[in-house]
């Protein structure tokens, strides 16, 4: 049986009103469940300093769930992360979240002078799903730099392959019909665990 983690990474409540992102993560992890154990965060229960504060120069401890969240992160074989793209990139406390538990001597590690990561993530898959108000036709452009900091500087980076991704848009200019249909398509993926 695998070990799935899924990550809703929008900061936003879901108190008040379900975000998509947060639907979407629901909608995976149902499907998830029937094949998989599987364990899910939501980033806006999580509180943390999303600071590193000292970089890598001093270890900063973890606050309790940044130590949950690191251990189901090497626990996983398959990591679903589902973010919104605020502004091109990534909401702030996702990146935070990236910050504070992909480091060194856990993700990856330097060996000698060698410049190249011994990755310490090898054999897990993921799956991104990103959500942006952009019209369909801009989604990929504005997914790019979310894309290349979180697929191949920090998953890939660690040694996560394949990554595979999902990008949902305009979700500002979508009707119930068109969520509809993204919500099945992320349910087949969660089905087929990929």
């Amino acid at each position: 049986m695998s070990n799935v983690l899924i990550l809703n990474g929008n900061p936003k409540s879901s108190e008040k009103q379900k975000s998509l992102s947060h639907s979407f993560a629901d909608t995976y992890e149902i499907e998830a469940r029937e094949t998989a154990q599987v364990r899910r965060f939501n980033l806006a229960d999580m509180v943390f300093n999303p600071s590193l504060e000292q970089g890598y120069d001093e270890i900063q401890p973890l606050e309790p769930c940044l130590v949950e969240f690191q251990e189901s992160l090497m626990w996983a074989d398959h990591i679903v992360i589902v973010s919104s793209t605020w502004w091109g990139g990534l909401p702030a406390k996702m990146k935070g979240l990236i910050d504070r538990v992909f480091i060194p001597g856990v993700t990856f590690k330097f060996e000698g002078d060698d410049p190249h990561p011994v990755q310490l993530m090898k054999g897990k898959t993921a799956r991104i799903l990103l959500t942006m108000d952009m019209p369909e036709e801009f989604v990929e452009d504005q997914a790019a730099p979310v894309l290349g900091q979180l697929s191949t500087f920090t998953l890939e980076f660690c040694g996560v392959s394949p990554v595979r991704t999902s990008l949902f848009g305009s979700v500002i200019m979508s009707d119930d019909s068109q969520k509809a249909q993204w919500l099945e398509q992320v349910s087949v993926l969660g089905k087929k665990l990929t």
